[in-house]
């Protein structure tokens, strides 16, 4: 009996044993090569997602669910507070500001700002058996041939001197297998679509431009006759979806780049969106976003993928939600965060960071990490557990232990804020330590000159003082001196990972 009891218990211990190592192997296995759908929002705020914001204007039941299934990051910022630098560091996990573009964003005739020879997200995922694809706002920069012989692209009042007959150099020539985008903005010219470094239909008519109040205008220009911009953010939704159902018999993962045109200018919500959110034509337009998440969200599902897919969505900086905005609707699109899209407040920088992987990413995770979006380079190497390349990626941190479990200890040093008027700011741990006064951005005064006896900069305890309004600067030198210092060190060094 004591034998049979013995026996018995071994053989309970050897199951128990080889079922803990098949969940351990089935997880690593899943590790090793999810299919990755980042999802990037314009100008979408920390505060427009229901479930961060209890007292939002606008209920974004999609992109609550990946909230409720997976990890949501309460402390993630974008690499700047405008959309070109921002996309330029997610692609390339650089800050922008080492890049030619000191300040601003591009328009949309400008050459591409990452060059051929640096590494990019895409670039390193194909290189590890993925099938890459962008789909959407590119925003990052084209290199475009000009007419009859000419040096270089000339644009003046939307009208341009471009060939556009010709091959243009766009993301399929950055690791890309598959490309279709927009140059830039939904409000900047030109108004094309390219797939795959051609011009799906040349653009022969010029609109006049629009400017019907608040949030409606886009600037005059070149224009396709197939380019409705009504019905550009569900183009590249269709256009998502069915890459995502090719995808479903081909034995490799894939990577999809979905930068939506949305929430940004103009706000263009069509069907039954109007009026469907609390905040008028923008909150209408966020829950357009949010159906472009569920729309990628069920082809998954239909197609059997869901279960083996990273699906990470967050946005490119801010939301341009005013003062005047907030007065005329019950809603703050910046949750708490003082300023708006690009500002060096945490307004202009903060943004929400939801992930979901079933089985893999606990469901309700809430992680309370300092992040940066220049991270998803060195997070993916951690997710193939691949090791991360030794040129490029340069601000890169492995964020991936964090979509996973409650890591306490800091991952990253410190993260580097940067305006759209080449505003520095620097936060690590719970301080924020900014060397000139005003927003560098939109929110007014932009600059501020100190006063006699003033503290020429801030420092903010991002902590207990979420919303920037008690100026601790000249009450701890010491910090002052630490993060001046390490600052200049990141600037000059040209790296902040190693």
């Amino acid at each position: 009996m004591y034998i049979l009891r013995v026996l018995i218990i071994c053989a309970f211990i050897t199951s128990c044993k080889s079922n803990t190592e098949a969940a351990q192997q089935d997880v690593t296995n899943k590790t090793k090569a999810p299919n990755i759908v980042y999802i990037l929002a314009d100008d979408m705020g920390y505060g427009d997602l229901s479930a961060l914001n209890s007292e939002s204007a606008i209920q974004t039941p999609y992109m609550d669910n990946i909230l409720k299934n997976g990890v949501h990051f309460t402390d993630a910022h974008s690499n700047s507070s405008v959309c070109t630098p921002t996309r330029y560091g997610i692609i390339t996990g650089r800050y922008a500001w080492r890049s030619p573009l000191k300040k601003g964003v591009l328009n949309g005739y400008k050459p591409a700002l990452i060059e051929e020879s640096r590494p990019t997200v895409a670039s390193y995922l194909k290189s590890n058996g993925y099938t890459t694809a962008c789909i959407g706002k590119w925003h990052i920069g084209l290199d475009m041939q000009p007419k009859d012989g000419a040096q270089k692209v000339i644009a003046k009042d939307g009208i341009s001197n471009v060939d556009f007959s010709k091959r243009i150099k766009d993301p399929s020539d950055l690791g890309f297998d598959y490309s279709y985008t927009m140059p830039a903005s939904l409000d900047i010219p030109p108004y094309v679509y390219i797939e795959n470094g051609k011009t799906v239909e040349l653009p022969t008519e010029y609109t006049e431009g629009k400017n019907e109040g608040r949030g409606v205008m886009w600037r005059p220009g070149e224009k396709a006759p197939n380019f409705v911009f009504e019905e550009v953010l569900d183009h590249f939704t269709k256009k998502s979806v069915a890459f995502i159902n090719e995808q479903q018999d081909i034995n490799a993962p894939f990577f999809l780049y979905f930068p939506l045109t949305a929430p940004h200018k103009p706000w263009l919500p069509v069907g039954e969106a109007i009026g469907k959110s609390k905040a008028g034509l923008y909150g209408d337009y966020v829950t357009m976003v949010d159906d472009a998440v569920g729309a990628v969200v069920d082809a998954l599902k239909e197609s059997g993928q869901l279960e083996n897919t990273l699906i990470i969505v967050t946005s490119d900086n801010g939301s341009n939600w005013t003062e005047r905005d907030q007065e005329k609707y019950p809603h703050r699109a910046n949750y708490i965060y003082k300023g708006r899209k690009a500002d060096i407040y945490d307004g202009g920088h903060r943004v929400p960071y939801i992930a979901q992987w079933p089985g893999v990413i606990p469901a309700g995770l809430e992680s309370n990490q300092l992040m940066c979006t220049t991270d998803l380079f060195a997070t993916l190497s951690g997710i193939l557990h691949q090791p991360q390349i030794e040129k490029g990626a340069e601000d890169s941190f492995n964020l991936w232990p964090a979509y996973t479990s409650d890591v306490k200890t800091p991952i990253r040093e410190a993260v580097v804020h940067h305006s759209i008027y080449g505003m520095f700011s620097i936060r690590k741990g719970k301080w924020k330590y900014t060397p000139q006064l005003g927003s560098g951005g939109f929110t007014k005064p932009k600059t501020v000159e100190p006063k006699p006896n003033e503290a020429p900069g801030t420092l903010y305890d991002m902590i207990n003082d979420p919303e920037e309004k008690n100026n601790l600067y000249n009450t701890h030198p010491e910090v002052i001196k630490e993060l001046d210092q390490l600052l200049e060190t990141y600037k000059n060094q040209g790296f902040s990972n190693k």
